[in-house]
């Protein structure tokens, strides 16, 4: 089949017959330049006015990890569920290992602003504004493709938790997982497109979640994020030196997944319309921090060390029953990469036909070497008494295997398929 001609330009001398995904999926045509990295390169345009711009920023896909994960967090992201059809043993696994060849093309090519192979809107990819694609497999890929014996042993649902009100229909796990993440929501919008389009034979489509933080330029890329409650999110996070000891793994259970990581992925809903009602001193203990600045209650600022044993009047500075002390590692080994995104979706009826004033909340995304080891212990503990958990609900969770990179010329789990 005819493959559409496209210019530097973004125009395209005709839109003839689209190259079949259906053909690439069953490996007729063969995959070129494929891989995934997380190195930033400064391609910086300029508009007609000469102003800097950062639509043509590019986020180096090929290398050993896949990008998105310790990659600064861009302005916008969609996480997108979705499930293998109903073929199982070869066929699923013969379905994946395509999926995968897929995937690992055409985000080759978006993320560096060039069209997918018949990309019926080129138009739309020339601008990557530091696209990133980053693929992850659930517990179900494992299952469905015969390769149970080479799924993690972290890779399984997370216990259940008293404060959890899971919608799972709506926001629960699911075999696959694309997180796709720029500056620009227009590039989002396509790359989501396009990477669910093009295998669509092949899969099911669970959700769509999307988020967003501050647009990129509107303050000091090192200043945290605020959720929409007004707090900062994320202050106390790991750096690039504990990425090889705490996020990446290192092969010795499965050497396959060396270079990859896991994922924990929770949808929380906020009362805002409770909190909006709770006087701001009684917010910043719920939190543990100032509103302000977000520096701990003990003092100083917000990157210094919380003193939880420091007293005022007699009670403590912070109390024992605060976020930020509920959420401290109690062990080395308790520590993740965190990446927290705003939700702000249309407002839903409750059960008695009462339609709030919003629907917000956090898509809040955990990477760690080891679910079970890492993440779990803190989020008990936070689940047992943790004073935000009166204005939060968690109502999606999921958790994923977030493939290694793959090098140029390899394909996204070429590892685990052979």
């Amino acid at each position: 089949m005819a493959e559409s001609t496209s210019h530097g330009d973004g125009r395209r001398r005709g839109r003839g017959p689209a190259l079949s995904r259906r053909s690439l999926i069953a490996g007729v045509a063969g995959a070129a330049g494929l891989g995934v990295g997380a190195t930033a390169i400064a391609a910086r345009s300029t508009d007609a006015a000469g102003d800097a711009t950062h639509g043509g920023d590019v986020v180096e896909f090929h290398g050993v990890h896949q990008a998105g994960v310790t990659t600064p967090p861009t302005a916008h992201v969609n996480y997108v569920g979705l499930d293998l059809s109903a073929d199982r043993g070869p066929q699923a696994r013969e379905a994946l290992a395509g999926i995968l060849r897929v995937w690992t093309e055409d985000a080759a090519r978006l993320t560096r602003g060039t069209p997918a192979l018949a990309d019926s809107e080129p138009e739309l990819a020339r601008l990557p504004a530091r696209l990133t694609v980053t693929v992850g497999l659930g517990p179900g890929a494992f299952t469905a493709t015969g390769l149970e014996g080479r799924r993690p042993r972290w890779l399984h649902p997370l216990p259940a938790y008293p404060i959890d009100r899971l919608d799972e229909r709506r926001w629960g796990q699911t075999d696959l997982l694309l997180q796709i993440c720029s500056d620009d929501p227009v590039t989002v919008a396509h790359a989501t497109r396009v990477l669910t389009a093009n295998v669509a034979g092949r899969v099911r489509l669970r959700w769509v979640q999307r988020g967003f933080r501050n647009s990129r330029g509107s303050q000091d890329e090192k200043v945290t994020m605020r959720n929409l409650m007004g707090q900062v999110d994320g202050t106390v996070n790991l750096g690039p030196a504990d990425s090889d000891t705490l996020v990446w793994d290192d092969g010795a259970e499965q050497p396959w997944f060396a270079g990859g990581t896991s994922m924990v992925l929770r949808r929380i809903a906020m009362d805002l319309d409770g909190w909006q009602e709770v006087d701001p001193r009684s917010q910043e203990l719920s939190v543990g921090r100032t509103l302000t600045d977000g520096a701990p209650l003990s003092g100083g600022g917000e990157h210094d060390d919380p003193d939880f044993d420091k007293i005022v009047d007699g009670l403590p500075a912070i109390p024992a029953s605060s976020h930020i002390a509920r959420a401290r590692h109690r062990t080395p080994t308790e520590r993740f990469l965190r990446r927290g995104y705003n939700y702000d979706d249309p407002p839903e009826p409750d059960a008695d036909g009462t339609i709030p004033i919003s629907n917000s909340g956090l898509l809040f995304a955990a990477y760690q070497r080891d679910v079970d080891a890492q993440y779990v212990p803190v989020q008990a503990r936070l689940a047992e008494h943790d004073a935000l958990n009166q204005w939060t609900t968690p109502i999606g969770s999921a958790v994923y295997a977030v493939l290694p990179g793959a090098r140029r010329g390899e394909v996204l789990g070429q590892g685990l398929l052979g």
